[in-house]
């Protein structure tokens, strides 16, 4: 039975009949793909992309923090991402006195280089096929133990793919001293802040500069002043050629979550009660949030990685929402199951197996979407997190940490809106009688919460450290979680154990059913590899949106009297005086200097920064986002509109030479 489900992952996972550019391949297993790829444009050897014997593309590409891409750009442990990926690290090392969000940093000597607290990236050593292992006994947690020995810094974790059809070891090795080289100010790195965000014409310079180091022996090490810079088996050589519509694309990185294969319910609750539902609140978080910023420069800095972080999934949700319904996924998966359920239904092992699904949905949905309530309305409330630390006796430097990004009247303005919301939505007979106690005994969700936040010693770093557990922000965090419905956490409502089951026999019968599909295994923050080409896309009828965007766009944006649209004086001056050295080149029938370009990869959260490589290997961009129309790409890739946005690679070496005057970066970088 084993043999024969290899058998068939192999011919789905191999057929070259793919949809367009959709796909997250694997990179162990990327020879399958190569004869495609060279068609498309690709020069080099699945051996180039991945090889655990010498020096691959993937020893040049990291997990950066706990959710992003970054590479490697010299033989120095020299490192880019995006800017919104190193937005927290760069947050926590401004002020008021450094503002590093608003004017940036360029460190000129290795010595000014910002160590960055509790910052890791972790290179893929190897990926490991462990189906038969684990099938023949071995246990999981004594294959990950001995993964985790091999090397120092290493860690280890079995993902499953196909809904658990196939398990895979991955073997990671972890660098925790990261520091900050350089980041553009925030009007270059997140350019159009909200606004822009999702949308194309992009114009946003959105990348940051770090170093990895290492101890003497070139091996992981905690930060000290004698480590030196990592030096890597790989990194990526920077082409400054550029790229033109047609042009050969690879991403490869860590996609964190997609759910490409999951049926017609799931699909409805994403579009119109989950994503809706989120939309609503974190509208209501924002308000809030950019009221307090715009009132005091401390509170913009001490907000503006959180605002960030809530702000990213509100508009991608909006344009997935708008995605689905303009697909008709919902209706277009039915008549699929449909089609599946006639060819199942006299097959024992498969008759039936949609209605199990459905029951299940059906038995966890109003679950699940607890969980999400709470999770967007009351566990994210800061004042009571700080009581529960201070309870768990966290340090004074962890609780410095906290306070420092920590205002007590924007918490409670956020607190009194979540409250509300959370009593008017909770589903009936789902509101906690203690909750509810404690809202009747003040009179209103309002007075409540001033109830909490004028008597908690967890209103300041000082006081603190008296707080007991009757303390009223410890008792609401106390009601909090105990209700909270942890055992419904999952990446999606599909993830849930009831429900998952399922997908494992479901997998298992598409692929004997559907046998010209490719399937590829959905994306769960492991690294893969994605490929298509430069291209632009018609938005809208008789509206064609090219695929590169240029200087000149920034200029016709710029606007002094907006935060997020008011650029640097040298970036005026450079455009003023044409003074673009080597990066100006003729693009849109003018001379200029590229800033972002559009291409077909497929790509999801995770992917945020990305290295855009073209045929030969070389660094030509880094990946950033998709445009608004291809947010939905998560459930279903429309090719004639899913985009996904670069920096391009002359712009980011632009800035770094002309804007930060850093450009003795670019010494130790291999461009060609």
């Amino acid at each position: 039975m084993m043999k024969k489900m290899l058998v068939l992952l192999a011919a789905a996972m191999f057929s070259l009949e793919s949809m367009a550019d959709e796909g997250m391949w694997l990179p162990s297993l990327i020879s399958s793909r190569i004869k495609e790829m060279r068609s498309k444009g690709f020069r080099l050897t699945a051996k180039d992309i991945y090889d655990i014997n010498k020096a691959s593309l993937k020893d040049a590409v990291v997990l950066f923090g706990g959710g992003c891409t970054g590479e490697l750009v010299s033989a120095e442990g020299l490192l880019l991402t995006n800017h919104h990926c190193g937005y927290d690290a760069i947050q926590r090392l401004s002020s008021v006195e450094h503002d590093y969000l608003t004017y940036g940093f360029w460190a000129m000597s290795r010595a000014e280089e910002l160590p960055c607290e509790g910052l890791t990236v972790s290179f893929l050593v190897r990926m490991e096929d462990v189906t038969g292992r684990l099938a023949a006994g071995e246990e999981r947690k004594a294959i990950i133990d001995a993964a985790a020995a091999e090397g120092k810094g290493y860690y280890a974790s079995i993902e499953d793919m196909y809904y658990g059809n196939q398990q895979f070891l991955f073997v990671y090795r972890r660098f925790s001293d990261v520091r900050l080289v350089g980041t553009p100010p925030s009007s270059i790195g997140k350019f159009g802040g909200d606004t822009d965000n999702w949308i194309w014409p992009r114009h946003t310079g959105d990348f940051s500069v770090f170093r990895v180091y290492a101890g003497k022996d070139n091996q992981p090490a905690a930060y000290s002043p004698d480590n030196v810079p990592y030096k890597p088996a790989r990194h990526l050589p920077v082409s400054t050629k550029g790229v033109g519509e047609g042009d050969f694309t690879m991403i490869y990185g860590f996609p964190g979550n997609t759910q490409e294969y999951v049926i017609s319910d799931a699909v409805d609750y994403i579009a119109n009660v989950s994503d809706p539902m989120k939309i609503a609140l974190r509208t209501k978080r924002l308000d809030i949030i950019s009221a307090a910023q715009a009132s005091d420069p401390k509170l913009r800095i001490q907000y503006a990685a959180k605002h960030a972080a809530v702000a990213n999934a509100w508009k991608k949700w909006q344009g997935e929402v708008l995605g689905i319904k303009r697909l008709g996924t919902v209706d277009k998966k039915r008549d699929y199951e449909r089609r599946f359920a006639a060819w199942a239904a006299d097959k024992p092992q498969y008759a039936g197996l949609l209605d199990s699904m459905r029951a299940a949905y059906a038995r966890q949905e109003e679950n699940y979407y607890l969980y999400e309530l709470y999770a967007e309305t009351l566990m994210p409330l800061e004042l009571p997190q700080m009581a529960e630390r201070a309870l768990k006796g966290q340090g004074s430097n962890t609780m410095a940490r906290y306070y420092k990004d920590f205002d007590l009247e924007t918490d409670r303005a956020l607190a009194k809106a979540m409250l509300a919301e959370f009593e008017k939505r909770v589903p009936d007979g789902r509101m906690p009688q203690a909750l509810a106690e404690r809202i009747e005994r003040h009179g209103s969700t309002d007075a409540y919460i001033d109830y909490i936040y004028d008597n908690s010693l967890a209103g300041s770093e000082e006081s603190v450290a008296g707080i007991t557990a009757d303390d009223p922000a410890a008792d609401f965090r106390k009601v909090v979680t105990d209700n909270y419905p942890r055992e419904y956490r999952a990446r999606n409502l599909s993830d849930l154990k009831d429900i998952k089951r399922w997908y494992g026999p479901y997998l298992k019968a598409l692929m004997e059913w559907d046998k010209e599909r490719p399937f590829y295994p959905d994306a769960n923050l492991t690294l893969r590899v994605a490929y298509g080409s430069v291209a632009g896309y018609e938005y809208a009828d008789g509206e064609y949106h090219r695929c590169n965007t240029t200087l000149e766009g920034i200029i016709a944006k710029d606007n002094p009297e907006i935060y997020d649209y008011d650029v640097p004086q040298a970036l005026r001056d450079a455009w003023a005086a044409k003074d673009y050295g080597r990066w100006g080149v003729e693009l849109n029938g003018h001379m200029s200097v590229p800033v972002c370009f559009l291409a077909t990869n497929h790509t999801s959260g995770g992917n945020s920064g990305s290295p855009i490589i073209n045929g030969r290997g070389e660094l030509v961009g880094i990946n950033f986002d998709r445009t608004w129309r291809s947010t939905m790409s998560d459930v279903e890739f429309d090719p004639e509109k899913c985009r996904n946005i670069s920096v391009d690679i002359r712009y980011v070496l632009f800035v770094i030479d002309r804007i930060g005057g850093a450009s003795y970066l670019l010494d130790e970088m291999t461009l060609r």
